[in-house]
């Protein structure tokens, strides 16, 4: 079945009352936690591969997304097309899950979000729920910052049990935001959950940013989160930890860091939160770009 772009296997599921839960790339998912979080709903509820683009040289530049191959003593025996993929989550008793991988288009925007929008709306999804990571100037001694916005009166309301800070920008974006916000003006529920991630850290996939993401939607979702993902993200903080521990910038750089977090928890209602200095922020780039120099 063809639904814009989009090319579905036959017979296409009946799915009931499903939450839509996508996420970005390369955009709005730093170090990976957008896409761990789908990985692990995935895997948590057995969600089967139901579409994907049909031709997704239409809307990709696979010079920049790039395709991997594998190549043994016969040739090439494999090759993976970057694609934006569709699957299928079934909980027992509860709304299903509809989980887009979604990648920033390069070409036909326009077609693309719309393919996205028919594809939401075929299946009747109920909510539309956005995640993703953004480095922020935030400290990893304290618990992750989760920034967002509800479009719709439940989803207003999820965001504020949540403790969700808001979302204040004016700048440059991704086209993508257009789903969510033509999501809402046809009347779907739509919630963006943005967890902020320390600057000065880089890792390939950051386990706590995913256990600050499931929490949220533990709370306003009943999707449960595992003990392990809990012991694995503190093993991970504690190997930050000693990362920090060897280094005098970040030493001298995680006070300020922490001064600053705590006046915008306890200014959260206001309409901005304290800034740091311009020296204090080229300090925290010049410790990312060593970081990212060692790995």
């Amino acid at each position: 079945m063809r639904i814009g772009g989009f090319e579905l296997r036959d017979p296409v599921p009946e799915c009931n009352a499903p939450y839509v839960v996508a996420t970005l790339r390369p955009w709005i998912d730093v170090n990976n936690v957008g896409t761990l979080v789908l990985k692990e709903l995935s895997r948590r509820f057995g969600a089967t591969d139901i579409g994907k683009l049909l031709r997704p040289g239409r809307f990709y530049d696979f010079t920049r997304y790039r395709p991997t191959v594998r190549i043994d003593d016969d040739g090439i025996r494999d090759m993976s097309i970057p694609n934006t993929t569709v699957h299928l989550a079934r909980r027992e008793g509860q709304g299903d899950l509809l989980l887009l991988r979604l990648l920033e288009p390069h070409a036909n925007a326009e077609f693309y979000i719309d393919s996205v929008l028919k594809l939401i709306k075929t299946f009747k999804a109920t909510k539309y729920i956005f995640l993703g990571g953004m480095y922020d100037t935030v400290p990893h001694t304290r618990p992750l910052l989760v920034s967002g916005y509800g479009m719709g009166e439940q989803s207003l309301r999820d965001v504020r049990r949540a403790e969700v800070l808001p979302i204040t920008y004016h700048g440059p974006s991704t086209i993508v935001n257009l789903i969510t916000k033509e999501v809402a003006e046809s009347g779907i529920e739509a919630a963006v959950f943005i967890v902020s991630l320390p600057q000065y850290i880089q890792v390939e996939n950051d386990l706590a940013g995913k256990v600050r993401l499931m929490e949220v939607l533990n709370l306003l979702y009943d999707i449960p989160i595992s003990t392990e993902d809990f012991e694995k993200a503190l093993e991970q903080r504690n190997f930050i930890n000693g990362r920090a521990e060897n280094s005098p910038e970040i030493r001298a750089l995680l006070p300020q860091l922490e001064i600053v977090y705590d006046m915008r928890t306890e200014t959260a209602g206001l309409d901005e939160s304290p800034r740091l200095t311009s020296e204090m922020e080229a300090m925290i780039w010049n410790i990312a770009g060593k970081d990212a120099g060692k790995a």
